[in-house]
């Protein structure tokens, strides 16, 4: 059993081959996907992916790119969408400090309010944050005990990430745990427990050696778990079978197989 965590396989980069990239990654082992919606559109089309793929899961929320672009109604739609028992999270949501696409009151606002929103609805959270971690941090433990979730392609340190889950949140690992440059995440890798750890690959971002500077696509995950494994000195399916279970517990993804036909 092999659960991709995060995948935007919404995204129009996979409007030309979408079915042959699900089908790939049916072939490398994957069992679950969870899709993930950034705003409005692409949270209905991650909705729509996952009804028609049993092995698909979505999740619905607004991108801290797209704080700007929130309004109340808005986020009521997506309150509509997460009513639907094909969505397992809320977000992509958080904070990004380092691209500013919206300006940075704005993301806190918008992040605390779909926080809030995930909490009432009894929903896991994924965060996005980049180049903020202490801000992330400070909104999570002002809700201690209203929500958990997942930190998504995890950049901080052990002790940030030892932070995170105390507070009940996964650490979800990237492909850039393959890149030589990645000594902080390779260190979180080895020393954080695996019963915290998620596997992911962001698709279409952040392809893993040796498809670094390639599209990205959920097949590709099992090159992270590897290097997972090898890091951890354990085996491959140790580390599938751990992350795949957590996954399951934090997005409540039922047991067995779907029907992938």
């Amino acid at each position: 059993m092999i659960i991709d965590s995060h995948a935007h396989l919404e995204m129009e980069d996979f409007d030309g081959d979408r079915e042959k990239v699900l089908r790939r990654a049916l072939e490398a082992g994957l069992t679950h996907i969870v899709t993930v919606g950034t705003d409005l559109p692409s949270s209905g089309k991650a909705l729509d992916l996952s009804e028609k793929n049993p092995f698909v899961f979505a999740t619905v929320g607004f991108h801290p790119h797209n704080a700007k672009d929130v309004d109340s109604a808005s986020l009521d739609a997506l309150a509509l969408m997460a009513e639907n028992p094909r969505v397992v999270a809320w977000g992509e949501i958080g904070l990004d400090l380092f691209w500013r696409h919206s300006p940075p009151q704005r993301q806190l606002e918008v992040f605390e309010r779909q926080t809030d929103m995930a909490s009432h609805l009894g929903l896991p959270l994924i965060i996005h944050s980049r180049e903020a971690n202490d801000e992330v941090l400070r909104v999570l433990k002002k809700r201690n005990g209203r929500g958990k979730g997942v930190i998504h392609c995890f950049s901080g340190n052990y002790e940030m990430a030892m932070a995170f889950i105390e507070l009940g949140y996964l650490i979800s690992i990237p492909g850039t745990v393959t890149y030589k440059n990645s000594s902080v995440i390779q260190e979180v890798v080895r020393r954080v427990p695996l019963e915290s750890l998620l596997v992911e690959t962001d698709a279409p971002f952040l392809a893993p050696v040796p498809f670094r500077g390639k599209r990205n696509e959920p097949a590709y995950v099992v090159h992270t778990i590897c290097r997972v494994a090898e890091l951890r000195d354990i085996d491959f399916q140790a580390v599938a079978h751990a992350t795949s279970e957590n996954a399951k517990r934090i997005f409540h993804i039922p047991d067995g197989l779907p029907d992938h036909q």
